[in-house]
């Protein structure tokens, strides 16, 4: 980690920027001089007070943070930062993991239920976009095709247990998709396409259900007419990064193995 450390300093020290960062740093003294490029990133309703304190906070609360490769940490909070959502706070807009990657823990990000609902609004094109569970006593059904329907009648009481998700959207022309998952799908979902799931600190762990509407919610958008950019920053969740840049969307994400 030493290594990298003096390498992050090394070009952070090399830049005509405003941050100064050095070896000997903690990746919390890092955090704080990294103040003035992350205020260049965020947007005006999120102050770089505020999001300094979060990253502090979440660097305090989860301490295996402090164990990940600085330039992962400062990677995935210029992520959050350039995405405009908080990083583990309640309201569960995104996520900062440590996650053991190739034998070095390393910060993963992942955009939160929540982040991805806020950041589909941002496209104007999009008028309503939601998502559902579905329990065993709901009535629910849908068909594909030609005419794709999609009909669910929640029970008013004992409801049973979760059986289905599905994420449905329209835009403003009047245009709309939806997707559908059964409970073991998703289940093999996130145990095949999240790496950091075996962690305690992996959302899937702590907020499933919201994951779970992220994740259908990911894959009805697939067909839907949103823009280059929202696509270029669905690139950036569950992404690790170990370089900084003015948009983060172009930094290549690593490999995960485990």
């Amino acid at each position: 980690m030493e290594d990298l450390k003096t390498e992050l300093a090394t070009k952070a020290e090399s830049t005509k920027g405003e941050v100064k960062l050095k070896s000997s740093m903690s990746i919390t003294d890092m955090i704080k001089a990294m103040t003035p490029e992350i205020k260049k990133a965020l947007p005006s309703v999120l102050t770089v007070e505020r999001f300094t304190r979060m990253a502090v906070s979440a660097m305090n609360n989860t301490p295996e943070l402090l164990q990940c490769t600085p330039i992962s940490v400062l990677a995935a909070l210029m992520n959050a930062a350039q995405l405009g959502l908080e990083p583990n706070t309640p309201l569960g807009q995104a996520y900062l993991i440590p996650y053991k990657n190739k034998g070095t823990y390393e910060c993963q990000f992942q955009i939160g239920y929540k982040g991805y609902i806020d950041l589909a609004y941002r496209n104007e094109q999009m008028q309503t976009i939601q998502a559902q569970v579905v329990y065993e006593n709901d009535q629910f059904d849908y068909e594909l095709g030609l005419e794709p329907k999609l009909f669910h009648k929640p029970a008013y009481s004992d409801r049973g247990e979760p059986v289905f998700f599905y994420g449905v959207f329209r835009t403003s022309n009047g245009g709309y998709g939806f997707s559908v998952m059964s409970k073991p799908e998703m289940d093999d979902f996130a145990k095949t396409y999240s790496k950091a799931i075996g962690t305690s600190y992996s959302p899937w762990k702590t907020s499933y259900f919201d994951m779970a509407k992220k994740t259908v919610i990911k894959q009805a958008l697939k067909y839907a007419p949103i823009k280059t950019e929202l696509q270029k920053i669905v690139t950036m969740d569950e992404s690790i990064k170990s370089s900084l840049a003015v948009d983060m969307t172009e930094v290549p994400n690593e490999i995960i193995s485990a």
